[in-house]
C-alpha cells in the first residue's frame, strides 16, 4: 500500500461527519478519524513532504519530493565527500604519518622512520610546556569570561528597549570583521604612548601599562581583543537558546513567587545547558587554535609571553622547518582539543543533572 502512495496522486473527500476517506488509484480505502487527520504529516506516507490544495470541498494531495534510489544519493554526495577527503582527511593522515618520521621536506625519499622520537622530543622541550601554559592562560581568559559576558548581554538584549536593533548589530558586527584588520586597529588602541586604552586609564588616574610591549600585559591585551571580536557570535547563540524557552514556564515560575535570580537559576539556566555546552566547546576549540591575532599583534612576544601551542607549531613548521616536530605537535594539539571537549561536556552534564 505504501508503494502505491509513493507512485500516485490521491484525493481525500471532505465529509461533514468528521471522518475522512482516502482513495488510492481506486484500489484501496483507509478510514481515520478527524483527530488523526489534524496531524497530517504524522499520518501520510511516513512524514513525506506534501502539497495540500483545497478545490471545492475536495482536498487534493500531491508529492513534492520524489523517491530516489540509494545510488543517486551517493552520486550527489561525491563532490562534497571528495573535497572533504582531499583537503581535510588526506592532509590530516599525512601529518599523522610524518610525525613518526624524520621528514626531509626537500627530499622526502631520504626521510627515515623514527617512531615516537618526535613525540618524545616535544614532551621534553621546555618551549612546548611554556606554550601550553600560555594556551591555558588564554583559554581561561577567553572561554569562561566570554561565555559569562555573552550570556549577560543576551539576557539584556532579549528585553525590549529603544534602539535594541542597533545595539544588536553593534554587538555582532565585530565578529564579521577581518581579524587581521581589527588586530591592527587594536595595536593602535593598546599603544603605550598614545593609545586609547592608556588614555582611559589616565583619565581615571590609574597607572598606565605597556600592554603588547610588556611580558606581563601582552596576553591580557590579546585576550581583550579576542573577547571583543568573538562575543557577538556567542550572544547570538544564547539569544537563540533563550528564544526557544517557553514563556509559559517563566510565567509559571513568577506566579509561584520566584524572583529574577530564582527564575534564571531554576528555569532559564537548566534549559540553556545544551546551548552552553555548544558555546563552551566551540569557544575552547577556537581558543586552542587561535593564531591570527597572535601573529598580527605580538608574533609570540615579548620574550615568548604570547607563544601559544598553535603559534609554536607555526614557528616550528614554517620558520625553523622542523616538519616532523611540528607534525607531532599538531597531533598532540588535536588530542588536547578532544580531551578538553570531553571534559567540558561531562562537567556541564553533571552540573545540570543531564
Amino acid at each position: 500500500m505504501e508503494n502505491k502512495f509513493n507512485r500516485y496522486s490521491y484525493k481525500i473527500d471532505v465529509q461533514p461527519s468528521g471522518s475522512r476517506e482516502k482513495t488510492v488509484d481506486n484500489s484501496a480505502k483507509i478510514q481515520f478519524n478527524k483527530r488523526n487527520w489534524d496531524t497530517k504529516y504524522d499520518i501520510i506516507i511516513n512524514r513525506s513532504a506534501m502539497q495540500f490544495v483545497d478545490i471545492g470541498g475536495t482536498l487534493m494531495i500531491r508529492h513534492r519530493l520524489n523517491k530516489v534510489t540509494s545510488l543517486e544519493g551517493f552520486v550527489y554526495l561525491v563532490p562534497a565527500v571528495s573535497i572533504f577527503l582531499f583537503f581535510i582527511v588526506g592532509p590530516a593522515l599525512f601529518v599523522l604519518g610524518i610525525s613518526f618520521f624524520h621528514y626531509n621536506i626537500l627530499n622526502s625519499v631520504s626521510s627515515r622512520f623514527t617512531g615516537l622520537a618526535n613525540y618524545h622530543q616535544v614532551f621534553t622541550t621546555e618551549a612546548f610546556w611554556r606554550s601550553l601554559l600560555n594556551t591555558l592562560y588564554f583559554i581561561i581568559g577567553t572561554v569562561p569570561t566570554g561565555t559569562f559576558f555573552a550570556l549577560f548581554i543576551a539576557l539584556v538584549l532579549m528585553n525590549k528597549f529603544t534602539g535594541r536593533g542597533i545595539v544588536r548589530v553593534g554587538v555582532f558586527a565585530p565578529y564579521v570583521t577581518p581579524v587581521v584588520a581589527t588586530s591592527i586597529i587594536w595595536i593602535w588602541i593598546l599603544n603605550p604612548q598614545f593609545g586609547l586604552a592608556n588614555g582611559i586609564l589616565h583619565a581615571f588616574r590609574l597607572p598606565e601599562v605597556g600592554w603588547l610591549q610588556s611580558p606581563r600585559w601582552a596576553m591580557v591585551g590579546v585576550v581583550l581583543y579576542t573577547l571583543w571580536h568573538g562575543v557577538g557570535f556567542n550572544v547570538v547563540i544564547f539569544m537563540a537558546g533563550l528564544s526557544s524557552i517557553s514563556a509559559e514556564l517563566r510565567e509559571a515560575a513568577r506566579i509561584d513567587g520566584a524572583n529574577r535570580w530564582q527564575e534564571f537559576q531554576k528555569v532559564i539556566w537548566p534549559l540553556l545547558s545544551p546551548t552552553t555546552v555548544f558555546i563552551l566547546i566551540i569557544t575552547t576549540i577556537t581558543s586552542v587554535q587561535a593564531f591570527t591575532q597572535f601573529y598580527t599583534m605580538t608574533q609570540g612576544g615579548p620574550i615568548n609571553a604570547t607563544t601559544t601551542t598553535s603559534y609554536l607549531l607555526y614557528q616550528q613548521a614554517f620558520l625553523f622547518f622542523h616538519t616532523s616536530y611540528a607534525a607531532a605537535l599538531a597531533v598532540i594539539l588535536f588530542l588536547i582539543i578532544i580531551g578538553l571537549t570531553l571534559v567540558q561536556t561531562q562537567v556541564v552534564r553533571t552540573n545540570t543533572g543531564n
